[in-house]
């Protein structure tokens, strides 16, 4: 059912579904207060409730907004506020704890060529792996067709539980296709550049196939051809900031050091809990520097995490003191983490968006529209997860 409520009303966390990494809480930082006097006051309001653990969603140039739900589904909501499900082929869908449907983003020419595209767990002879598949969306927003399936497969999946199973995409400012992925608890993954798992891909949209200038272009391993940065432990956000061509991603930590990270081609970003005999070592810093090339995190949650996971930057004269910022959604210690970078992308601040604190649960993903509104998916599961929409007053 569409709604659309004027007001900051919502529930709280309450208790949480199984499959989510629970993690501790994080005071907010001294620095909020001096950067309150100038934001604007924000406005919330349900767009679409009665959702299932919505994980993304995008804005198509005609307004029409699409969400997806982690155990399937595809939504369109229509510039007048109707909810439409779209008529889309997920038979094959593997979700399991936290893998199933889950990236969704548009295509840049997304007006001509009506394609997007998903990032979901997949079951296929006999087995399971995650796969971007590219679809194309009818014009009346009825139905979804895949017409790349996949474009890119062969991610590796925990078949046992879906854990870490990552799966954010983007597109990067040159038009590539940017793919997040989980390590799938195991631990050699991370830094094996001979598997998709804990990574992030860099990938053409038209083929599934390297993007020109990828770092490891010449390696004579194929998948390595894909990959863009490794050493990851479980990508959950992935944003672009505007006008700068700067990249950065969000991961989970363990039990400490929740992560954002600025994108370096071919950096290791320094997660290797590959322990004795094969066990999934999770005592390791989320980011050894004793490692080859590896990157030191922009932000780290410290001890304990947050559990961060989508993210998008905000822009626009409106938007006051926001104008800039990075917004980072959490899941355990409930709302939006509010990031100021300089320009080269490092921290310069860090506070809470006010409106989101503790007031509508577990903050999946935000997202800014192209009608300059940023839109919001909550995780709390059950069926009372809602799509917000935020805008300045």
């Amino acid at each position: 059912m569409a709604l659309l409520l004027t007001g900051c009303s919502g529930s709280g966390p309450g208790d949480l579904p199984g499959g989510q990494e629970d993690k501790g809480a994080t005071d907010v930082p001294d620095g909020a207060a001096t950067t309150a006097a100038a934001l604007p006051a924000l406005r919330v309001e349900t767009v679409l409730d009665g959702l299932d653990h919505p994980w993304d969603v995008a804005q198509a140039p005609d307004g029409t907004l699409v969400v997806d739900e982690r155990g399937g589904g595809l939504t369109a909501v229509l510039p007048d506020g109707t909810a439409r499900e779209l008529d889309a082929d997920l038979g094959d869908l593997f979700a399991d704890g936290e893998t199933g449907l889950m990236g969704l983003t548009l295509d840049p020419a997304f007006a001509d060529n009506r394609r997007l595209y998903t990032c979901q767990g997949v079951e296929e002879d006999g087995g399971a792996e995650i796969q971007v598949i590219a679809w194309t969306v009818d014009d009346d927003w009825t139905r979804a067709t895949r017409v790349a399936d996949p474009l890119v497969g062969d991610i590796p999946v925990n078949e046992r539980s879906g854990r870490h199973g990552g799966c954010r995409v983007r597109f990067a400012p040159d038009g590539a296709l940017l793919v997040g992925t989980g390590d799938n608890a195991v631990g050699s993954n991370p830094q094996d550049r001979g598997t998709l798992a804990g990574k992030v891909l860099r990938v053409d949209a038209a083929t599934g196939g390297p993007a020109p200038g990828n770092p490891f272009a010449d390696d004579p391993d194929p998948v390595t051809r894909l990959l863009l940065s490794y050493g990851h432990r479980n990508v959950q956000g992935i944003a672009v900031r505007p006008g700068s061509g700067q990249v950065f991603t969000v991961e989970q930590g363990t039990d400490r050091d929740d992560e954002v990270d600025l994108s370096v081609p071919g950096g290791n970003y320094g997660y290797d809990p590959d322990g004795d005999g094969g066990a999934y070592d999770e005592s390791v810093p989320m980011t050894d520097l004793g490692l080859p090339g590896a990157v030191p995190a922009v932000w780290s949650s410290g001890d304990p995490t947050i559990a961060t996971s989508g993210a998008d930057f905000v822009s626009g004269p409106g938007w006051g003191g926001y104008d800039g910022v990075l917004l980072v959604g959490v899941l355990k210690d409930t709302g939006l983490l509010a990031l100021r970078l300089d320009d080269a992308g490092q921290l310069v601040e860090q506070f809470r968006v006010p409106e989101l604190e503790d007031t509508h649960g577990r903050i999946r993903t935000p997202r800014l529209g192209t009608d300059g509104a940023l839109y919001v998916t909550t995780d709390n599961g059950g069926g009372d997860d809602v799509l917000l929409r935020v805008t300045p007053v």
